[in-house]
């Protein structure tokens, strides 16, 4: 007991240093966050977390730099050096990571992607919740959230898609042959309408588009509607199923 109250009066400086320096790093982490956050939600820089996460770590990088000589007497530079001579060690372990971090800063400051964008990558449709350190996090349309390591995502296909196309949903369906098409288009799509009115958007419109036609089986087609922000793709498509199941003509 002795024995730490004097180490601790030799060291009181010290640690009193050591606390400050802490503390202070602390806050200025939680405000440069808050405000780093509040500024990119206001400008048309894209917000993700990777340019938040990389000026936390370089005040905490500053402040460790801070206590290195008083506190723990290790000079920076010893460091730096030690660090130089086993950066390629590290750099060798570390490959993959550090190619997802590049990856991701080349995604991000060429407006290649960003959060809360629609996209299509291999096959793999849905959107763009957040980029990380190491990765682009995409949610499907069911639910599901898909990590894709920034460097793979670099070299992938993307496609980048228009935002109708979260709540277009498509319904194929045939008209017998012998029906006068004019007239029944147009009482599919007012009929569709009706059904759908507080569920589908009106700009843009239902629509209507002719596929192929067959004397046996008749005129081959497909209705379009998209869905309103608050009503789900397949409620908007049952309803309209519905709709053409009433219609005489269809087959």
């Amino acid at each position: 007991m002795e024995f730490l109250l004097t180490w601790l009066k030799r060291n009181d400086y010290k640690l009193i240093f050591l606390a400050v320096t802490v503390l202070v790093a602390f806050i200025a982490a939680k405000i440069a966050a808050k405000t780093l956050r509040r500024l990119l939600d206001r400008s048309n820089i894209p917000n993700a977390s990777i340019f938040v996460n990389l000026v936390l770590a370089a005040i905490w990088i500053i402040a460790a730099a801070m206590v290195l000589q008083p506190v723990f007497g290790i000079n920076p530079t010893t460091i730096v050096t030690a660090l130089g001579i086993g950066g390629l060690a590290i750099s060798l372990g570390l490959k993959d990571t550090i190619a997802n971090i590049v990856s991701g800063f080349g995604l991000m400051a060429g407006h290649v992607i960003q959060p809360g964008d629609y996209v299509s990558i291999s096959g793999v449709t849905g959107i763009v919740k957040d980029i990380t350190w190491r990765q682009t996090v995409v949610r499907e349309a069911n639910g599901n959230e898909l990590i894709i390591p920034n460097s793979v995502l670099n070299t992938s296909q993307l496609e980048r898609l228009d935002d109708l196309n979260t709540s277009c949903i498509t319904v194929p369906f045939t008209i017998k042959p012998g029906t006068d098409l004019s007239k029944a288009l147009e009482k599919l799509t007012q009929h569709a309408t009706d059904a759908t009115s507080g569920l589908a958007l009106r700009k843009p419109s239902i629509r209507i588009r002719l596929i192929s036609y067959a004397a046996a089986t008749g005129t081959s087609a497909e209705l379009l509607a998209f869905a309103k922000e608050t009503t789900s793709p397949d409620t908007l498509r049952n309803t309209v199923v519905k709709s053409l199941a009433a219609e005489e003509f269809i087959a």
